[in-house]
């Protein structure tokens, strides 16, 4: 069987409430976000996926996708920088509202990008990173990250531009699935927070 990767965006935090933007900030999770992480373990804990045996675990180092990642029931996992946020540069902390008075009305930041940040091709390079490290396994991988490097690699996965990535939407402690379909990368599930309800 073809290895899967199984993203999970983390928990939710103050700035995700408030939409502005989290790159390298390091938020903690709420009380809700926590509790959000373990609705999600009882779900990885019973079947199909029965708790995910043997597959290997990444999870970015901030504390928001590591914390997700120990109370989701996978407290050994590595880090790994690859799956950090977009640096958002000089919009870090601002709402779309707050740039699109910097910046102009039509800014789209799949389109224009973050001054003194990360391009979008430096967050899709380490996407691909992480997609070259999950189909180079005999096994399914299971990633904890961020809406935005989640999203391009969800794009990326599909092998399509990473801008796609700007309709791919990814909801806090959602799981999504990237497999197979006739042999070409498909989309098995996305932004699935079935736990939650």
């Amino acid at each position: 069987m073809a290895p899967r990767i199984l993203l999970v965006r983390h928990g939710q935090t103050e700035w995700s409430i408030s939409g502005q933007h989290t790159g390298r900030t390091d938020i903690p999770l709420l009380d809700a976000g926590r509790a959000m992480a373990k609705l999600l373990r009882d779900r990885l804990q019973r079947a199909p996926w029965d708790g995910l045996p043997g597959a290997e675990v990444r999870t970015s180092p901030l504390s928001r996708a590591k914390e997700t990642c120990a109370l989701a029931g996978f407290s050994g996992a590595e880090e790994w920088d690859a799956l950090r946020e977009w640096d958002y540069g000089e919009y870090e902390g601002l709402t779309p509202a707050q740039i699109k008075d910097r910046a102009g009305d039509d800014w789209f930041i799949w389109r224009d990008g973050v001054p003194g940040g990360e391009a979008l091709s430096e967050v899709a390079a380490r996407a691909d990173r992480v997609v070259r490290w999950a189909r180079s396994a005999d096994r399914d991988v299971l990633v904890f990250g961020h809406g935005h490097i989640l999203r391009v690699l969800g794009a990326r996965w599909l092998g399509l531009d990473p801008a796609f990535a700007a309709r791919l939407r990814l909801d806090p402690t959602s799981l999504s699935v990237l497999g197979w379909a006739y042999g070409d990368p498909a989309v098995e599930r996305w932004n699935d927070t079935g736990h939650l309800e």
